[in-house]
Protein backbone atom coordinates (compact mmCIF):
# COMPACT_ATOMS: atom_id res chain seq x y z
CA UNK A 1 0.00 0.00 0.00
CA UNK A 2 0.81 3.64 -0.69
CA UNK A 3 2.41 5.46 1.73
CA UNK A 4 1.07 8.64 3.51
CA UNK A 5 4.18 10.72 2.72
CA UNK A 6 4.25 9.09 -0.80
CA UNK A 7 0.69 9.97 -1.75
CA UNK A 8 1.29 13.44 -1.13
CA UNK A 9 4.57 13.46 -2.65
CA UNK A 10 2.89 12.14 -5.59
CA UNK A 11 0.46 15.24 -5.86
CA UNK A 12 3.25 17.47 -5.33
CA UNK A 13 4.94 16.35 -8.32
CA UNK A 14 1.50 15.98 -10.37
CA UNK A 15 1.57 19.73 -10.14
CA UNK A 16 5.21 20.72 -10.23
CA UNK A 17 4.80 19.31 -13.73
CA UNK A 18 2.19 21.27 -14.79
CA UNK A 19 3.65 24.60 -13.47
CA UNK A 20 1.60 24.49 -10.47
CA UNK A 21 1.57 24.81 -6.72
CA UNK A 22 -0.29 22.79 -5.04
CA UNK A 23 -3.31 25.26 -4.44
CA UNK A 24 -3.26 25.59 -8.16
CA UNK A 25 -3.89 22.24 -8.79
CA UNK A 26 -6.67 22.14 -6.78
CA UNK A 27 -8.42 25.51 -7.91
CA UNK A 28 -7.75 24.02 -11.70
CA UNK A 29 -9.55 20.99 -10.71
CA UNK A 30 -12.73 22.91 -9.08
CA UNK A 31 -11.61 21.98 -5.53
CA UNK A 32 -10.95 24.28 -2.51
CA UNK A 33 -7.94 25.78 -2.67
CA UNK A 34 -6.59 24.27 0.02
CA UNK A 35 -7.49 21.08 -0.33
CA UNK A 36 -3.58 20.04 -0.89
CA UNK A 37 -1.93 22.59 0.87
CA UNK A 38 0.75 21.17 3.37
CA UNK A 39 -1.49 22.06 6.45
CA UNK A 40 -3.74 19.72 5.78
CA UNK A 41 -1.77 16.77 5.51
CA UNK A 42 -1.98 16.55 9.56
CA UNK A 43 -4.53 16.84 11.50
CA UNK A 44 -4.48 19.17 14.69
CA UNK A 45 -4.17 16.00 16.97
CA UNK A 46 -1.49 14.63 14.66
CA UNK A 47 -3.35 12.26 13.22
CA UNK A 48 -2.50 11.55 9.13
CA UNK A 49 -4.94 12.97 6.41
CA UNK A 50 -5.00 11.21 3.35
CA UNK A 51 -5.99 12.77 -0.21
CA UNK A 52 -9.32 11.21 -1.43
CA UNK A 53 -9.64 9.20 -4.58
CA UNK A 54 -12.13 11.42 -5.77
CA UNK A 55 -9.76 14.63 -5.13
CA UNK A 56 -6.86 13.05 -6.73
CA UNK A 57 -9.33 12.00 -9.58
CA UNK A 58 -10.49 15.59 -10.34
CA UNK A 59 -6.88 16.90 -9.94
CA UNK A 60 -5.25 14.22 -12.72
CA UNK A 61 -8.11 15.42 -14.88
CA UNK A 62 -7.89 18.85 -14.46
CA UNK A 63 -4.30 18.62 -16.23
CA UNK A 64 -4.99 15.52 -18.44
CA UNK A 65 -3.29 12.71 -16.91
CA UNK A 66 -4.62 9.31 -16.17
CA UNK A 67 -5.12 8.40 -12.25
CA UNK A 68 -2.76 5.33 -12.31
CA UNK A 69 0.19 7.28 -13.66
CA UNK A 70 -0.16 9.84 -11.70
CA UNK A 71 0.39 7.11 -8.84
CA UNK A 72 2.52 4.24 -10.71
CA UNK A 73 6.02 5.90 -11.00
CA UNK A 74 9.46 4.23 -9.63
CA UNK A 75 9.01 6.64 -6.70
CA UNK A 76 6.25 5.00 -5.66
CA UNK A 77 6.10 1.37 -4.42
CA UNK A 78 3.11 -0.99 -3.96
CA UNK A 79 2.64 -4.08 -1.97
CA UNK A 80 -0.73 -4.91 -3.36
CA UNK A 81 0.41 -5.29 -7.28
CA UNK A 82 2.67 -3.76 -9.57
CA UNK A 83 -0.14 -2.70 -11.56
CA UNK A 84 -1.08 0.05 -8.86
CA UNK A 85 -4.11 -1.96 -7.69
CA UNK A 86 -5.50 -3.27 -4.42
CA UNK A 87 -8.16 -5.07 -3.21
CA UNK A 88 -10.75 -4.24 -0.83
CA UNK A 89 -13.49 -6.24 1.11
CA UNK A 90 -17.32 -5.66 -0.75
CA UNK A 91 -20.18 -5.91 0.74
CA UNK A 92 -24.30 -5.11 -0.33
CA UNK A 93 -25.53 -2.02 2.13
CA UNK A 94 -28.43 -3.12 3.51
CA UNK A 95 -25.90 -6.64 5.02
CA UNK A 96 -24.07 -3.50 6.97
CA UNK A 97 -25.84 -3.15 9.68
CA UNK A 98 -25.67 -7.28 10.13
CA UNK A 99 -23.64 -9.06 13.05
CA UNK A 100 -20.72 -10.61 11.68
CA UNK A 101 -19.25 -8.08 9.74
CA UNK A 102 -17.44 -5.64 11.54
CA UNK A 103 -15.13 -6.05 14.25
CA UNK A 104 -15.66 -4.08 17.48
CA UNK A 105 -13.24 -1.16 15.92
CA UNK A 106 -15.38 -0.80 13.11
CA UNK A 107 -13.19 -3.02 10.28
CA UNK A 108 -14.24 -5.21 8.17
CA UNK A 109 -13.77 -8.94 9.59
CA UNK A 110 -14.93 -12.52 8.78
CA UNK A 111 -15.10 -14.59 5.42
CA UNK A 112 -18.40 -13.46 4.03
CA UNK A 113 -17.37 -10.60 2.04
CA UNK A 114 -17.01 -10.32 -1.70
CA UNK A 115 -13.56 -8.23 -2.99
CA UNK A 116 -13.22 -5.25 -5.39
CA UNK A 117 -9.97 -3.67 -7.19
CA UNK A 118 -9.68 0.14 -6.70
CA UNK A 119 -6.28 2.04 -7.32
CA UNK A 120 -4.14 1.97 -4.42
CA UNK A 121 -4.48 5.16 -3.06
CA UNK A 122 -6.48 4.57 0.01
CA UNK A 123 -5.35 4.32 3.84
CA UNK A 124 -5.20 0.66 5.67
CA UNK A 125 -9.00 -0.62 7.08
CA UNK A 126 -11.41 0.51 3.94
CA UNK A 127 -14.10 -1.30 2.82
CA UNK A 128 -16.68 -1.32 0.12
CA UNK A 129 -20.29 -1.06 0.50
CA UNK A 130 -22.74 -1.42 -3.09
CA UNK A 131 -26.06 1.00 -2.69
CA UNK A 132 -29.24 -0.98 -3.59
CA UNK A 133 -32.56 1.06 -4.06
CA UNK A 134 -32.98 4.83 -4.54
CA UNK A 135 -33.23 5.78 -1.04
CA UNK A 136 -29.84 8.20 -1.43
CA UNK A 137 -30.66 10.20 -4.04
CA UNK A 138 -29.88 12.03 -5.59
CA UNK A 139 -26.67 11.66 -4.48
CA UNK A 140 -25.74 8.08 -5.01
CA UNK A 141 -27.71 5.75 -6.73
CA UNK A 142 -28.45 2.12 -7.09
CA UNK A 143 -25.49 -0.54 -7.51
CA UNK A 144 -23.14 2.34 -6.57
CA UNK A 145 -20.25 1.69 -4.57
CA UNK A 146 -19.10 3.98 -1.53
CA UNK A 147 -15.27 3.03 -0.12
CA UNK A 148 -15.45 4.46 2.89
CA UNK A 149 -12.80 3.37 6.18
CA UNK A 150 -13.58 3.67 9.87
CA UNK A 151 -9.91 4.86 10.37
CA UNK A 152 -10.28 8.49 9.20
CA UNK A 153 -10.81 11.25 11.33
CA UNK A 154 -14.53 12.66 10.56
CA UNK A 155 -15.64 16.62 10.14
CA UNK A 156 -18.55 18.41 9.98
CA UNK A 157 -20.03 17.81 6.56
CA UNK A 158 -18.26 14.74 5.56
CA UNK A 159 -20.33 12.14 4.43
CA UNK A 160 -20.27 9.30 6.30
CA UNK A 161 -21.52 5.41 6.88
CA UNK A 162 -23.18 4.88 10.23
CA UNK A 163 -23.56 1.51 11.72
CA UNK A 164 -25.90 1.44 14.51
CA UNK A 165 -26.25 -1.20 17.40
CA UNK A 166 -29.64 -1.88 16.36
CA UNK A 167 -28.36 -3.57 12.75
CA UNK A 168 -28.82 -0.38 10.70
CA UNK A 169 -26.63 1.20 8.45
CA UNK A 170 -27.21 4.49 6.83
CA UNK A 171 -25.31 6.91 4.61
CA UNK A 172 -25.50 10.37 6.09
CA UNK A 173 -24.37 13.87 5.88
CA UNK A 174 -22.35 14.56 9.07
CA UNK A 175 -24.08 18.03 9.81
CA UNK A 176 -22.87 18.22 13.93
CA UNK A 177 -21.40 16.15 16.80
CA UNK A 178 -21.52 17.00 20.25
CA UNK A 179 -20.17 15.15 23.43
CA UNK A 180 -23.20 12.58 23.25
CA UNK A 181 -24.64 12.09 19.79
CA UNK A 182 -24.34 13.08 15.74
CA UNK A 183 -26.81 14.71 14.05
CA UNK A 184 -27.18 13.49 10.83
CA UNK A 185 -28.51 15.43 7.27
CA UNK A 186 -29.91 12.69 4.75
CA UNK A 187 -28.76 13.30 0.57
CA UNK A 188 -32.39 14.08 0.33
CA UNK A 189 -33.44 17.21 1.91
CA UNK A 190 -37.05 15.94 1.50
CA UNK A 191 -35.87 13.49 4.08
CA UNK A 192 -35.71 14.67 8.02
CA UNK A 193 -32.21 14.83 9.79
CA UNK A 194 -31.54 12.26 12.46
CA UNK A 195 -30.36 12.23 15.71
CA UNK A 196 -28.26 9.40 16.97
CA UNK A 197 -27.09 9.47 20.27
CA UNK A 198 -23.26 8.07 20.80
CA UNK A 199 -23.95 4.86 22.80
CA UNK A 200 -26.51 3.65 20.01
CA UNK A 201 -23.71 3.99 17.51
CA UNK A 202 -21.49 0.61 16.41
CA UNK A 203 -19.51 2.85 14.18
CA UNK A 204 -19.43 5.86 12.05
CA UNK A 205 -16.71 5.73 9.03
CA UNK A 206 -15.61 8.31 6.17
CA UNK A 207 -17.07 8.12 2.81
CA UNK A 208 -13.66 8.56 0.80
CA UNK A 209 -14.73 7.57 -2.87
CA UNK A 210 -17.46 6.52 -5.01
CA UNK A 211 -18.02 4.46 -8.04
CA UNK A 212 -20.81 5.64 -10.20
Amino acid sequence: MISHRQAWRQIDLLAKRHGLTPSGLARRAGLDATTFNPSKRISKDGRERWPTLESVAKAAAAVNEKLDEVFGTPEVSYSQSPSGSARIPLIGFAEAGAGGYFDNDGAPTGSDWDEITIPALLPEGCFALEVSGDSMLPLYRDHDILIASHAEQIRRGDRVVVRTLEGEAMAKVLHRETADRYELHSFNPDHAPRIVPKEEVASIARILWVSQ
